[in-house]
Protein backbone atom coordinates (compact mmCIF):
# COMPACT_ATOMS: atom_id res chain seq x y z
CA UNK A 1 0.00 0.00 0.00
CA UNK A 2 1.63 2.71 -1.13
CA UNK A 3 -0.28 5.17 1.24
CA UNK A 4 1.44 3.19 4.32
CA UNK A 5 5.08 4.57 2.64
CA UNK A 6 3.69 7.69 1.92
CA UNK A 7 2.52 8.58 5.65
CA UNK A 8 5.78 6.67 6.57
CA UNK A 9 8.26 9.28 4.61
CA UNK A 10 6.40 12.09 6.32
CA UNK A 11 6.33 11.10 10.00
CA UNK A 12 10.21 10.53 9.39
CA UNK A 13 13.13 12.72 10.76
CA UNK A 14 13.18 15.37 8.08
CA UNK A 15 16.99 14.72 6.83
CA UNK A 16 17.99 15.97 3.54
CA UNK A 17 16.07 12.89 1.42
CA UNK A 18 13.04 14.10 2.23
CA UNK A 19 14.13 17.48 -0.14
CA UNK A 20 15.15 15.33 -2.31
CA UNK A 21 12.68 12.54 -2.79
CA UNK A 22 9.78 15.57 -2.42
CA UNK A 23 8.58 15.19 -6.33
CA UNK A 24 8.48 11.97 -6.29
CA UNK A 25 5.98 11.88 -3.04
CA UNK A 26 3.97 14.16 -4.47
CA UNK A 27 3.21 12.41 -7.41
CA UNK A 28 2.42 8.89 -5.36
CA UNK A 29 0.11 11.46 -3.66
CA UNK A 30 -1.66 12.00 -6.58
CA UNK A 31 -1.50 8.48 -8.13
CA UNK A 32 -3.03 7.29 -4.37
CA UNK A 33 -6.52 5.48 -5.17
CA UNK A 34 -7.32 4.63 -1.36
CA UNK A 35 -6.85 8.22 0.31
CA UNK A 36 -9.71 10.12 -0.59
CA UNK A 37 -9.29 13.78 -2.36
CA UNK A 38 -9.16 15.62 1.40
CA UNK A 39 -6.69 13.58 2.83
CA UNK A 40 -4.47 13.84 -0.26
CA UNK A 41 -4.64 17.73 0.08
CA UNK A 42 -4.15 17.82 3.44
CA UNK A 43 -0.67 15.54 3.03
CA UNK A 44 -0.08 17.47 0.24
CA UNK A 45 -0.32 20.49 2.35
CA UNK A 46 1.97 19.05 5.23
CA UNK A 47 4.34 18.39 2.44
CA UNK A 48 4.60 21.75 0.85
CA UNK A 49 4.79 23.34 3.89
CA UNK A 50 7.48 20.90 5.39
CA UNK A 51 9.49 21.48 3.00
CA UNK A 52 9.55 24.69 2.80
CA UNK A 53 11.05 25.56 6.17
CA UNK A 54 14.91 25.23 6.52
CA UNK A 55 15.68 21.73 7.17
CA UNK A 56 17.36 22.78 10.47
CA UNK A 57 14.46 24.54 11.99
CA UNK A 58 12.04 21.49 10.90
CA UNK A 59 14.67 19.29 12.58
CA UNK A 60 14.28 20.85 15.53
CA UNK A 61 10.90 21.19 15.75
CA UNK A 62 10.66 17.68 14.61
CA UNK A 63 12.54 16.30 17.80
CA UNK A 64 11.00 19.06 20.12
CA UNK A 65 7.58 17.45 19.07
CA UNK A 66 8.31 13.91 19.35
CA UNK A 67 11.71 13.24 21.57
CA UNK A 68 10.51 15.07 24.17
CA UNK A 69 8.39 13.35 26.98
CA UNK A 70 6.67 10.19 26.05
CA UNK A 71 3.07 11.24 25.05
CA UNK A 72 3.67 11.60 21.73
CA UNK A 73 6.37 9.08 21.26
CA UNK A 74 6.76 7.14 17.80
CA UNK A 75 7.85 3.85 19.49
CA UNK A 76 4.92 1.72 19.82
CA UNK A 77 5.68 -0.09 22.78
CA UNK A 78 6.27 2.91 24.59
CA UNK A 79 2.55 3.70 25.00
CA UNK A 80 2.29 -0.01 25.71
CA UNK A 81 4.79 -1.51 27.94
CA UNK A 82 6.10 1.61 28.95
CA UNK A 83 9.55 0.50 31.01
CA UNK A 84 8.56 -2.87 31.60
CA UNK A 85 10.31 -5.88 30.97
CA UNK A 86 7.65 -6.97 28.58
CA UNK A 87 8.84 -4.38 26.24
CA UNK A 88 12.59 -5.94 25.64
CA UNK A 89 10.57 -9.46 24.69
CA UNK A 90 7.87 -7.37 22.60
CA UNK A 91 10.73 -5.99 20.73
CA UNK A 92 12.57 -9.62 19.63
CA UNK A 93 8.91 -11.02 18.89
CA UNK A 94 8.73 -7.80 16.52
CA UNK A 95 12.28 -8.11 15.07
CA UNK A 96 11.34 -12.33 14.54
CA UNK A 97 8.29 -11.10 12.69
CA UNK A 98 9.84 -8.71 10.45
CA UNK A 99 12.66 -11.47 9.69
CA UNK A 100 10.05 -14.23 8.73
CA UNK A 101 8.65 -10.92 5.91
CA UNK A 102 12.47 -11.14 4.57
CA UNK A 103 13.34 -8.05 5.90
CA UNK A 104 16.78 -7.16 7.71
CA UNK A 105 16.83 -3.31 9.56
CA UNK A 106 20.13 -1.79 8.29
CA UNK A 107 19.63 1.81 10.21
CA UNK A 108 20.29 1.83 13.89
CA UNK A 109 16.31 2.78 14.56
CA UNK A 110 14.17 0.48 16.95
CA UNK A 111 11.95 -2.21 15.42
CA UNK A 112 8.89 -0.56 16.87
CA UNK A 113 9.21 3.55 15.98
CA UNK A 114 5.50 4.03 13.90
CA UNK A 115 7.62 5.04 10.63
CA UNK A 116 9.26 1.77 9.83
CA UNK A 117 6.88 -0.35 11.29
CA UNK A 118 4.09 1.20 8.24
CA UNK A 119 7.14 0.85 5.79
CA UNK A 120 7.15 -3.12 6.84
CA UNK A 121 2.81 -3.08 6.93
CA UNK A 122 3.40 -1.42 3.20
CA UNK A 123 5.03 -4.76 2.04
CA UNK A 124 2.21 -6.97 2.81
CA UNK A 125 -1.01 -8.19 1.32
CA UNK A 126 -3.70 -5.41 1.99
CA UNK A 127 -5.72 -7.40 4.25
CA UNK A 128 -2.88 -7.77 6.14
CA UNK A 129 -1.46 -4.64 6.26
CA UNK A 130 -4.82 -3.04 7.34
CA UNK A 131 -5.07 -5.82 10.08
CA UNK A 132 -1.80 -4.45 10.97
CA UNK A 133 -3.11 -1.05 11.45
CA UNK A 134 -6.44 -1.96 13.47
CA UNK A 135 -3.62 -3.73 15.83
CA UNK A 136 -2.36 0.08 16.70
CA UNK A 137 -5.32 1.39 16.12
CA UNK A 138 -5.84 3.09 19.62
CA UNK A 139 -1.90 4.10 19.73
CA UNK A 140 -3.18 6.30 16.41
CA UNK A 141 -5.65 7.62 17.76
CA UNK A 142 -4.10 8.24 20.88
CA UNK A 143 -1.01 10.20 19.08
CA UNK A 144 -3.81 12.00 16.83
CA UNK A 145 -5.65 13.23 19.84
CA UNK A 146 -2.69 14.32 21.96
CA UNK A 147 -0.55 16.07 18.73
CA UNK A 148 -4.52 17.91 17.79
CA UNK A 149 -4.05 19.06 21.45
CA UNK A 150 -1.12 20.83 21.21
CA UNK A 151 -1.89 22.09 17.78
CA UNK A 152 0.73 20.18 15.84
CA UNK A 153 0.44 19.61 12.14
CA UNK A 154 1.90 16.44 12.40
CA UNK A 155 -1.63 15.62 13.28
CA UNK A 156 -3.02 15.31 9.93
CA UNK A 157 -1.00 12.48 9.42
CA UNK A 158 -2.78 10.33 11.81
CA UNK A 159 -6.29 10.90 9.96
CA UNK A 160 -6.09 8.84 6.68
CA UNK A 161 -4.18 5.95 9.13
CA UNK A 162 -6.90 5.85 11.25
CA UNK A 163 -9.26 5.72 8.08
CA UNK A 164 -7.43 3.19 6.56
CA UNK A 165 -7.83 0.68 9.93
CA UNK A 166 -11.53 1.35 9.21
CA UNK A 167 -12.20 0.21 13.18
CA UNK A 168 -14.47 2.64 15.45
CA UNK A 169 -11.96 4.33 18.08
CA UNK A 170 -13.87 6.08 20.46
CA UNK A 171 -13.15 9.13 20.23
CA UNK A 172 -14.55 10.59 23.21
CA UNK A 173 -12.77 7.98 25.51
CA UNK A 174 -9.33 9.08 24.29
CA UNK A 175 -11.01 13.29 24.96
CA UNK A 176 -10.96 12.00 28.33
CA UNK A 177 -7.89 10.23 28.82
CA UNK A 178 -5.79 13.06 27.62
CA UNK A 179 -8.03 15.65 29.14
CA UNK A 180 -6.43 16.12 32.50
CA UNK A 181 -3.08 14.66 31.04
CA UNK A 182 0.30 17.09 32.41
CA UNK A 183 2.64 17.99 29.84
CA UNK A 184 5.60 16.05 30.03
CA UNK A 185 7.54 18.03 27.55
CA UNK A 186 7.99 20.94 29.90
CA UNK A 187 11.90 21.54 31.34
CA UNK A 188 10.65 20.56 34.78
CA UNK A 189 9.01 17.15 33.55
CA UNK A 190 12.25 16.34 32.00
CA UNK A 191 14.23 17.10 35.37
CA UNK A 192 11.88 14.70 36.99
CA UNK A 193 12.39 12.24 34.64
CA UNK A 194 15.97 12.40 34.51
CA UNK A 195 16.20 13.02 38.03
CA UNK A 196 14.22 9.26 38.80
CA UNK A 197 15.97 7.70 35.91
CA UNK A 198 19.29 8.44 37.87
CA UNK A 199 18.14 7.12 40.64
CA UNK A 200 16.85 3.78 39.17
CA UNK A 201 20.65 3.81 37.95
CA UNK A 202 22.91 4.00 40.59
CA UNK A 203 20.73 1.85 42.58
CA UNK A 204 21.21 -0.91 39.85
CA UNK A 205 24.26 0.14 39.93
CA UNK A 206 25.55 0.25 43.32
CA UNK A 207 28.15 2.92 43.75
CA UNK A 208 31.29 2.44 41.67
CA UNK A 209 31.64 4.76 38.88
CA UNK A 210 29.76 4.30 35.75
CA UNK A 211 28.94 5.83 32.73
CA UNK A 212 25.47 7.48 32.13
CA UNK A 213 24.86 7.78 28.54
CA UNK A 214 22.69 10.66 27.49
CA UNK A 215 19.52 10.19 25.47
CA UNK A 216 20.68 10.95 21.90
CA UNK A 217 18.49 11.36 18.73
CA UNK A 218 19.09 8.01 17.18
CA UNK A 219 18.84 9.70 13.94
CA UNK A 220 21.98 11.62 14.62
CA UNK A 221 25.34 10.10 12.42
CA UNK A 222 23.22 7.71 10.91
CA UNK A 223 23.28 6.86 7.53
CA UNK A 224 19.58 8.25 5.91
CA UNK A 225 16.86 5.51 5.51
CA UNK A 226 16.62 3.62 2.05
CA UNK A 227 13.66 5.24 -0.06
CA UNK A 228 11.69 3.00 -1.79
CA UNK A 229 11.02 3.26 -5.45
CA UNK A 230 7.91 4.18 -4.72
CA UNK A 231 6.94 5.16 -7.91
CA UNK A 232 5.76 1.19 -7.64
CA UNK A 233 7.19 0.39 -4.11
CA UNK A 234 4.54 -0.61 -1.08
CA UNK A 235 1.89 -2.43 -4.00
CA UNK A 236 0.70 -5.47 -3.78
Amino acid sequence: MIELVIVSRLLEYPDAALWQHQQELFEALASSEKLDKGDAQQLGVFLRDLISQDPLDAQAAYSELFDRGRATSLLLFEHVHGESRDRGQAMVDLMAQYEQHGLELDSRELPDHLPLYLEYLAQLPESEAIGGLVDIAPILALLHARLQQRESRYAVLFEPLLKLANTAVDSEKVAEKIADEARDDTPQALDAVWEEEQVKFFADQGCGESEISAHKRRFAGAVAPQYLDISNGGQQ
